[in-house]
């Protein structure tokens, strides 16, 4: 057998053992192919090389894919806050549609109390000051609620 029939037996056999690489790689070795793998790896230095060498690029991708990882998570993030807005915008519109309406609805029994001519004086009173105190009521809890949003300390705390 001339060197050049021994090195293609060699790569022949070597050949197999690059499946047992992949497997091992992948995590999909059994333990019996493991041990072969090892056996001769410790008796080819060409195989051990090649071997290292898909360690390090298994190691690389690994390493890109958690640089990449990051990125996605940005998508997911700015998707989230879009949403997040939109509903907070909705919010806002149906609570400005419901502030109007009711603010209407106080304003014309205000008025047609007031203009009764049947109700006494201190109902008349009454009534007005029930409804300016409600109103500054309103107003004073949303301001209260909007200033101590921006500096509620347990914000960044998920439930």
């Amino acid at each position: 057998m001339t060197g050049k029939d021994m090195q293609d037996s060699t790569s022949h056999l070597c050949g197999e053992y690059k499946l047992l690489m992949m497997k091992a790689l992948d995590g999909e070795i059994s333990p019996e192919e493991e041990r072969e793998l090892h056996a001769h790896l410790r008796g080819c230095s060409e195989c051990r090389g090649e071997f290292q060498q898909f360690q390090q690029l298994k190691e690389q991708t690994m390493e890109i894919k958690k640089q990449v990882l990051p990125e996605a998570a940005w998508e997911d993030y700015w998707r989230r806050l879009y949403n997040r807005l939109e509903r907070g915008l909705v919010w806002i519109l149906i609570s400005i549609g419901a502030v109007i309406l009711l603010g209407y609805a106080a304003y014309q029994f205000v008025i047609e109390t007031l203009s009764a001519a049947d109700l006494p004086g201190i109902v008349k009173f009454g009534i007005l000051a029930l409804v300016i105190g409600l109103a500054i009521l309103l107003v004073s809890v949303i301001r209260e609620k909007l200033l101590l949003r921006k500096h509620d300390k347990y914000k960044e705390i998920q439930r």
